[in-house]
């Protein structure tokens, strides 16, 4: 009996048929003829003497009667089902997602570059901007680079000077660093959490694994530029002087401001997370 029939079967007993067999044990004498009787001489003054009939008396049949027996089996033991203890709440607290993520990293700065704070809401609103071709300032994972951007004057004109490259080499390590698996692993782990977010701020009719695929091909489609890049200032911000280069996306412009070497290998990374994402996950 199969596993599933058990389980529509409720405790029962086996009952047997009552057979209720009658026997008859009819014993009948069989009917012997009756002898002949030679005739009767009568002789004178000789009293007749009337032939003693003695009565054949029939036995009346025997009738068994079986009783009928009810044979009873013992219940059959149905064994009880095996009880699956409810998995634990997941622990979306930031201690606990920054803890798991600073062991995806053996680089001490990992800590000091993360953000303390709503870690999950962050990465989730930041995704989904970035996938709208913009930055989300306010809602970054990482702190910003603690040396300021700078440029240097040759021949009239503005370049983006090569030290400003270098302040970004720490993010860089970090993320290189960061095993593309395990990371991975990591996200799907939270993913129930991360989903519930990203339903509060996406379209219904998107999924959260499109949105940061989506993210990571606009920064993949950021173009390679040569070096040194102009620049300019329009008393607010630096701009670039390549028309081009300024009609990026803000996602794109920010990637271009790392430097070209960083940029290729944070270009690399993010193709490892990707092939890895839609091989396996």
């Amino acid at each position: 009996m199969s596993e599933e029939s058990n389980k529509s079967l409720v405790p029962h007993f086996t009952i047997g048929a009552i057979v209720l067999a009658i026997v008859l044990a009819v014993v009948l004498w069989p009917n012997e003829p009756e002898p002949e009787t030679e005739p009767v001489i009568v002789l004178p003054d000789t009293p007749i003497i009337e032939p003693t009939i003695v009565p054949i008396i029939e036995e009346q049949p025997t009738m068994l009667i079986l009783e009928s027996v009810e044979e009873q089996t013992e219940p059959e033991v149905i064994p009880e089902p095996e009880v699956i203890p409810e998995p634990e709440p997941l622990d979306t607290s930031d201690g606990t997602v920054k803890t798991k993520l600073l062991t995806l990293s053996d680089y001490d700065a990992f800590a000091r570059l993360l953000i303390d704070e709503a870690l999950l809401e962050r990465f989730v609103i930041m995704t989904n901007t970035l996938a709208e071709e913009e930055i989300a300032a306010n809602n970054r994972v990482l702190v910003q680079p603690e040396k300021p951007f700078r440029t240097y004057r040759q021949a009239n004109k503005e370049w983006i000077d090569p030290a400003s490259y270098k302040r970004y080499a720490p993010y860089v390590e970090v993320f290189e660093s960061l095993e593309t698996e395990s990371l991975l692993q990591l996200y799907q782990e939270y993913k129930p959490a991360i989903e519930d977010i990203f339903a509060e701020i996406g379209s219904p009719s998107d999924s959260f694994d499109e949105t940061f695929e989506e993210a990571i091909d606009v920064l993949l489609d950021t173009p390679e530029v040569p070096v040194p890049v102009e620049v300019f200032t329009d008393s607010v911000m630096y701009k670039f002087a390549d028309r081009r280069l300024e009609s990026l996306t803000p996602p794109q412009k920010q990637l271009l401001r790392t430097g070209p070497e960083n940029m290729r290998r944070i270009k690399a990374k993010l193709r490892e997370i990707k092939e890895t994402l839609n091989g396996e996950f």
